[in-house]
């Protein structure tokens, strides 16, 4: 499960500060000190019991004004530092079943009950409410081959909450956790690792009842805009997707000029296509286009 750390720092500190110093010294999940020196940062960030009220509240003061900034605020995550970096700050709302945005929107609107990793590393602390619970997992994310239905091998480990003052490190491609609602509404503040080959990195969900990969949740905006522009016709896409399915250095994406190319192929065609994939080299390729072979026989 996540790793807790424990940190008895009793100091606070402004936002700001705590941006500044993570942008003077990094946030490197995989160095030791980089990880606790963040982690301190963020004790004393959660210290602070007035700033996430007071931005709050010039927001609410600055009216329609807010909305001119796009991206800052969604739903239920609200950004506490600006993107462009190896990592960002921010802060969640985790409504209870009792809230009306969660009576309006749906569990699955805010990631409840699906069973997820993460293909980042990040820092979180319970900040307000009594948090969030998770059922925890974990497995060898090197084992599997990412194909929908794939023996996932997870390792339950326990449920716990996100307390409050709770300090957690959740490591990429090993804890997995299945998010239930808290008893009433909760915030949790984040310290999230933004490295540049993360889009290149798969992230799943599992289905732990049978636990086996549900489904990749990573996907990214070059692979949509390819999926459309084959789609929308046109021989520059269909000669791209090729070239990138024989030749991109992600699998994934691989796969995915694959299937772009299938979408527009009679079922006579996607056979031999996906035929020819079974012998591509990478595991993740030849078992999906195994059983999409196999799909097409039944359909």
């Amino acid at each position: 499960m996540p790793r807790v750390i424990h940190c008895d720092d009793t100091s606070s500190c402004e936002l700001g500060e705590c941006i500044d110093a993570l942008h003077e010294k990094g946030f490197n999940p995989w160095e030791e000190d980089s990880l606790l020196g963040a982690a301190r940062w963020l004790r004393r960030l959660n210290n602070n019991r007035e700033f996430l009220a007071d931005l709050m509240v010039e927001e609410l003061k600055r009216g329609p004004e807010s909305s001119k900034v796009p991206g800052d605020y969604g739903p239920q995550t609200i950004m506490l530092s600006a993107l462009g970096s190896e990592f960002y700050l921010r802060a969640n709302l985790w409504p209870s079943r009792d809230e009306h945005m969660f009576r309006a929107s749906g569990h699955s609107a805010f990631s409840y009950e699906l069973p997820h990793d993460h293909n980042f590393d990040f820092l979180t602390v319970g900040y307000f409410g009594p948090g969030y619970a998770s059922d925890y997992y974990e497995y060898d994310y090197e084992a599997v081959a990412g194909v929908v239905g794939e023996k996932a091998n997870l390792r339950f480990v326990e449920r716990a909450t996100l307390s409050p003052g709770k300090l957690m490190h959740y490591r990429a491609h090993r804890d997995v956790h299945s998010q239930l609602p808290p008893e009433s509404l909760s915030v949790s503040l984040n310290i999230m690792h933004a490295g540049g080959a993360q889009g290149w990195l798969d992230q799943y969900r599992f289905d732990v009842e049978n636990d086996v990969i549900a489904g990749v949740v990573s996907s990214g905006g070059s692979e949509i805009f390819l999926r459309m522009a084959v789609g929308l016709g046109g021989e520059e896409a269909r000669d791209l997707a090729h070239h990138f399915a024989g030749s991109h250095p992600s699998d994934r994406m691989r796969l995915v000029a694959l299937e772009a190319q299938a979408g527009v192929l009679d079922g006579a065609a996607q056979d031999a296509l996906w035929r020819a994939a079974e012998c591509s080299g990478s595991r993740l390729i030849a078992r999906e286009a195994t059983r999409r072979r196999a799909a097409l026989e039944l359909a």
